[in-house]
């Protein structure tokens, strides 16, 4: 069983510009559009490739190649998007995971999201904004706070 956190899955991903702060961003696929963005606005998706924007002051969430853009005030998870989740399977936040990693006590977060993942009990294609596995944001985490 493939785990939504596959390395060949992330790899895969293409890139675009987002046409209004610059950043590089990867391809989404639709199924995460359709989970992230709110009703009515969800109805009025077109089929496309879409490009999500990890930067928190972009206005923009999601862009496809034909020019269609979904803002972030349309996404059920802003505010987690703003508070800066870093798991979005298991509700796990940076500003907690940092703290954990200065406790000494990050070690069973982290085994825990292994766990999981390798379970394949994780959703991250539709619960992350992304569509990308978490794993690699703890990684850089646990780089920042060394």
């Amino acid at each position: 069983m493939m785990s939504c956190c596959d390395k060949s899955i992330e790899k895969s991903k293409a890139v675009a510009l987002c046409p209004k702060c610059g950043l590089s961003c990867k391809s989404v696929a639709m199924r995460t559009l359709y989970h992230q963005v709110k009703f009515p606005e969800n109805l009025k998706i077109v089929q496309d490739h879409y490009y999500f924007c990890p930067d928190n002051s972009c206005s923009t969430a999601y862009f496809s190649g034909s020019g269609k853009v979904i803002v972030k005030q349309d996404l059920r998870k802003l505010a987690e998007i703003e508070s800066a989740k870093l798991c979005y399977c298991f509700d796990i936040d940076s500003v907690d995971y940092t703290q954990a990693l200065k406790s000494g006590s990050a070690e069973s977060i982290k085994a825990f999201v292994l766990q999981k993942t390798k379970a394949a009990d994780c959703a991250c294609a539709v619960q992350n904004p992304s569509g990308l596995c978490c794993l690699a944001e703890f990684k850089r985490l646990e780089k920042a706070e060394q």
